[in-house]
């Protein structure tokens, strides 16, 4: 009965736990290395499920200059952005961050395809906003001694680039949209998008900048990290997503896939053994309301 509900928060559950698998990874690979090698396992996983299941082959290839801009602006750029923000700014900020997706797709669809834009989404991108704040201002107390919890240069840089983040996310998204609405498989999608991620990602570590090489070298540890974060955040969630987005009420939905500020909270404890900062807790309850409110206005 609540099936596509159910996939909405499982995606958020992905996400939740897919960033912390890939906080140690990220930062022994670099941003970029890290994030070509995840892709490129997501595009195994999903080329494999879509051959055995035979979607690849009834996928109607109409639209895929849409799912080659939606893959290149909302996974190679998102993405990218994402992993810079982990690697600056940890988990918890780098989720709560990401959030603002939820505000920044509300105005671009106000903006661009004439939604409405009630008092009550307005009233929700107020308060996501003031949440994410309130998290990454007043959200570590003095005594949590975590890497996690630290911020690795410029604040200012690292929430840039977590807006960057949310931004490609949210145009990537309302490029795809319409794809979704006419019926199309959301694991060829999810291929199509990760492959055209995966080969710019690749073509751009061919350049002599270091920064665009792997950190360090590839350990099978962190390679068993990797392609579980990538099966958890890429191939699992995004499908879940797209599977809810399909049946499901938009709004529910898209409220429901936003809670991983609020999933990853506890698990940050269990991991750290450091409870979360009360602001913490706040910021990221009043991401969720605001997010609930944007989405079912």
């Amino acid at each position: 009965m609540f099936m596509f509900e159910m996939a909405a928060l499982g995606a958020a559950l992905c996400w939740a736990v897919g960033g912390l698998i890939s906080s140690r990874p990220s930062a022994h690979l670099g941003a970029i290395g890290f994030n070509c090698v995840r892709m490129w396992f997501v595009v195994a996983m999903t080329l494999a499920y879509a051959l055995v299941s035979g979607a690849l082959l009834d996928f109607d290839f109409g639209t895929l200059d849409i799912i080659l801009i939606s893959g290149f602006v909302g996974i190679f750029l998102g993405d990218t952005a994402l992993f810079l923000t982990l690697n600056r700014m940890g988990p918890r900020r780098t989720s709560i961050l990401f959030a603002m997706n939820a505000p920044i797709s509300a105005v671009l669809g106000w903006i661009f395809l004439g939604e409405d834009l009630s008092a009550l989404a307005s009233i929700g991108i107020l308060t996501v906003v003031v949440g994410v704040v309130l998290a990454i201002v007043f959200g570590k107390r003095k005594d949590q001694l975590h890497q996690w919890e630290s911020i690795k240069g410029p604040v200012v840089v690292g929430v840039a680039l977590g807006l960057v983040a949310a931004l490609s996310q949210s145009l990537g998204s309302l490029v795809i949209r319409p794809v979704m609405q006419g019926g199309a498989d959301p694991v060829v999608v999810a291929l199509l998008r990760c492959l055209m991620a995966a080969t710019c990602l690749t073509m751009l570590m061919q350049l002599p900048n270091p920064r665009f090489k792997l950190a360090n070298p590839l350990t099978g540890q962190i390679v068993r990290r990797t392609a579980l974060s990538g099966f958890l955040g890429m191939g699992l969630g995004m499908t879940l997503l797209l599977f809810a987005l399909e049946g499901g009420e938009v709004g529910i939905v898209s409220t429901l896939s936003a809670t991983s500020p609020a999933l990853l909270l506890p698990m940050l404890w269990w991991r750290t053994r450091e409870k979360p900062a009360m602001g913490a807790w706040i910021g990221a309850a009043l991401v969720v309301i605001g997010c609930g409110l944007i989405f079912t206005s």
